[in-house]
């Protein structure tokens, strides 16, 4: 009788040990937000992450109810602002918006504190875009193959920005196909980097669209390749890499939202709910397509198994290319 007493009373505290955790969860996710929200850019203002970032936060803060402030932190390729979010409490106030092949492949790359999936938790993805690849207007090249022959004339002459990991691979991947060799100069984002290649003290850059769609329109750079599968209503006469005899090469970049880890499930839900709904919205739709991208929404689940999968892919390029830290 004891015994069956003894059992009881400790089913009936287990009972209420996980009733009070429901609880306590619910109470958490009824009082999200609380406070003003921070967004963190891992790169200086100016690029695609910084465009993305601005455009969707400032849809969250009407959403949420509270401002969401989205905070640049660029340095270390990514690596800075990126800890500040592994770091953060997980109760949804602090979050990350980041191009999830540049965030896969700095931990292929250099050596990090963190796993760039196994730490954070991610939300749901915003977007996918192509790379583009722009030169200097001043270079003798208007396409893929007249920029191959400059550098075949000129090996190890002609710069190349990044001012991401993933646009190193890319640039290491175009460079090995093509037969040709450049000079590498890294970027802390892709704003700096654009002024230098505005500026002449470089030659050639590799980055989303979002960022260059502008310069190109007014002369300032000239689009010579998009590794895209089709041309870009954007840019409707850039052709792209395909065209150009150069086939197998669809290099894009998925942007997304990522979270520290251990985030309540009601608040994981609600972000995604809120982010699912931003991007059904005419206005965002709009204004992407004038920056040559497109919405992509994925649930936390499947943007995590999408992360896994690009991961082992680009440790199988990293390693064929043996492309090394340069940070």
């Amino acid at each position: 009788m004891k015994n069956s007493r003894l059992i009881l009373t400790r089913i009936a505290l287990a009972a209420m040990a996980v009733a009070a955790a429901g609880a306590s969860v619910a109470a958490v996710a009824q009082s999200f937000p609380s406070r003003p929200i921070r967004i963190v850019v891992p790169y200086p203002p100016g690029g695609s992450n910084d465009i993305m970032g601005r455009l969707v936060g400032q849809k969250f803060t009407e959403s949420f109810g509270v401002q969401v402030v989205i905070d640049n932190r660029g340095g270390g390729n990514g690596v800075i602002g990126t800890e500040i979010i592994q770091r953060a409490p997980p109760d949804g106030h602090s979050m990350l918006i980041t191009s999830t092949n540049s965030h896969l492949t700095t931990s292929l790359i250099s050596k990090t504190a963190f796993h760039p999936i196994d730490d954070f938790l991610p939300l749901g993805t915003i977007d996918a875009s192509d790379s583009l690849m722009v030169i200097h207007p001043g270079l003798p090249a208007n396409s893929l193959q007249e920029f191959i022959t400059l550098a075949k004339a000129r090996p190890g002459q002609l710069n190349y920005a990044t001012s991401t990991t993933s646009g190193l691979v890319t640039t290491a991947m175009f460079a090995q196909r093509a037969g040709i060799k450049l000079q590498h100069v890294p970027y802390k984002g892709a704003g700096p980097a654009l002024n230098d290649l505005m500026g002449g003290h470089v030659q050639m850059f590799f980055s989303t669209p979002s960022s260059m769609v502008g310069y190109v329109r007014n002369g300032r750079l000239r689009a010579i390749g998009i590794t895209a599968d089709h041309r870009l209503p954007a840019l409707p006469n850039v052709a792209t890499f395909a065209e150009q005899g150069i086939t197998d090469f669809d290099v894009k970049s998925v942007r997304g939202i990522l979270g520290p880890k251990g985030m309540p499930k009601p608040i994981v839900d609600r972000w995604s709910a809120e982010l699912q709904k931003i991007l059904k919205m005419p206005d965002i739709v709009e204004k992407m397509a004038a920056q040559g991208m497109g919405p992509l929404y994925t649930t936390p689940p499947a943007f995590e198994a999408w992360m896994r999968k690009e991961f082992a892919k680009y440790g199988q390029v990293i390693k064929a290319a043996d492309i090394k830290g340069e940070r």
